[in-house]
């Protein structure tokens, strides 16, 4: 039924590229959705961008082609966005704004929610816990994700962060527990949108996988929607239906380039870089849409992926993500100009709750010490792979060169995998191993001998 506070307005002043300008309003704030009826009587919808005095700017999502002043119906309806919530959601493909495209018919709920979400009591919160496996020997071996967890990929132009997100989307499990997975494409080219499509059409046919795919085309503000809509597909299907839920978002560069533009259009101080000076809570008021609930089966766990400008890690939006989240996963642009897939720096990157989500009884009882081990061994190889540019491999002690022929060895048995391989935490541990033990006995120094008899022997 239509709230009775709901008003049709038709003083509409000025269309202007994708914006309205509506007057005589009363009532009307930033942010409010719009319901617009065009001349021909097919619905349009907006996003508030600025009030002053009677006249409201509004942003139509889908432009104002074919639209005309003097027969546009403006309705504002007092609040944010709201998207219907269920499972239905599971299987289906849909632009930014969550409208189907994929042939099948309009989403259906018993209930709404705002895309903004509803503020979690801290109290409530319990703390990530239990992994979620990705199928990538680099990411389950050593930055392991846990449940919960908010763990952003730092990338560079042109590197293949979104073939790397497109791989855990396809492959990421829980181990049988009841598990979805929300991809949200930010700013995509066609291209890539074709491409996730293909990547995971099998997650999506199987109903594991809900796809937002919003095109770099698309209007601005339906890029600010993307996410909140994707977080909050994913909370109700991890909180209602008890499932664990990944939700991979990407790129959020785009998304912060889409706040900039937005935050111009309204007129307000730039801050740094030109970026809206509450970057920082906008970013974590997305992010901090993660985590588990007491008494509550299932989880939210986010991987927003992002470039960095120039690979300049103090960036803005890389840096205050950091200041957001629990680690990184970091790619080297030289690993990738020597054909190693996914180019991650093992070294730069981290996980600060993988001991949450590792060891005995999560993943395997020798996970932590072995990735410890491996860290210290890349660490020090990295060192002797620097002193041999300055004297030469040979005049290197045996001790060093073997800590090359661990570097060599971590590269091409654990590092580097094909794009479409599954591997088991089982053969990445084993690879891990097989690596590890290139080196001296007398070297690793961080694994208990008792580790060493038990699963040495059978990596050799």
């Amino acid at each position: 039924m239509k709230p009775t506070n709901w008003i049709d307005y038709t003083g509409v002043r000025e269309l202007r590229g994708p914006l309205a300008v509506v007057t005589g309003v009363a009532g009307v704030g930033w942010d409010e959705y719009v319901a617009i009826t065009a001349a021909d009587g097919t619905p349009r919808h907006g996003v508030v961008l600025d009030v002053a005095d009677d006249v409201a700017v509004v942003q139509v999502l889908e432009g104002t082609a074919g639209m005309d002043t003097s027969h546009t119906r403006v309705r504002f309806t007092g609040e944010p966005l709201r998207v219907v919530i269920g499972t239905d959601w599971l299987g289906r493909t849909c632009n930014g704004r969550g409208e189907p495209i994929d042939g099948g018919p309009p989403i259906t709920g018993d209930s709404t929610a705002s895309v903004n979400g509803d503020p979690l009591n801290p109290v409530r919160r319990d703390p990530p816990a239990e992994p979620v496996l990705t199928g990538v020997s680099v990411l389950d071996g050593l930055t392991t994700l846990v449940r919960g967890q908010k763990l952003p990929v730092f990338s560079l132009p042109g590197l293949p962060h979104l073939q790397l997100a497109c791989q855990i989307a396809a492959q990421a499990t829980t181990g049988g527990e009841p598990f979805s997975v929300v991809f949200a494409g930010i700013g995509l080219t066609h291209p890539d949108a074709a491409y996730v499509r293909n990547i995971l059409e099998s997650r999506s046919a199987a109903g594991e996988l809900v796809m937002l795919l919003n095109a770099a085309d698309d209007p601005v503000i339906e890029r600010i929607q993307t996410p909140r809509i994707a977080l909050t597909i994913a909370e109700h299907l991890a909180f209602r239906a008890g499932r664990h839920v990944l939700v991979i978002l990407t790129d959020m560069t785009s998304y912060a380039e889409a706040l900039r533009q937005v935050s111009s259009a309204r007129g307000e101080i730039p801050a740094r870089r030109a970026y809206p000076g509450y970057l920082y809570s906008d970013l974590a008021s997305l992010y901090e849409r993660c985590g588990r609930i007491t008494g509550e089966p299932g989880s939210v766990t986010v991987l927003p992926v992002l470039t960095m400008p120039g690979g300049d890690i103090t960036h803005p939006v890389p840096d205050l993500t950091g200041y957001i989240t629990e680690g990184q996963i970091i790619f080297s642009a030289q690993l990738h100009l020597q054909g190693v897939y996914p180019p991650v720096d093992a070294l730069s990157s981290l996980s600060r709750l993988m001991r949450r989500g590792a060891g005995a009884g999560r993943t395997r009882e020798d996970h932590l010490a072995l990735a410890g081990q491996l860290l210290a061994a890349l660490a020090k190889a990295r060192q002797v792979r620097e002193l041999a540019e300055l004297i030469g491999t040979e005049a290197l002690t045996p001790i060093d060169r073997s800590y090359l022929f661990f570097q060599d060895g971590f590269t091409t048995e654990m590092l580097d995998q094909h794009p479409d391989e599954n591997r088991s935490l089982t053969e990445t541990l084993t690879r891990a191993w097989q690596a590890v033990l290139r080196l001296p006995r007398s070297e690793l120094s961080m694994l208990p001998e008792e580790l060493l008899r038990r699963y040495g022997q059978s990596a050799d």
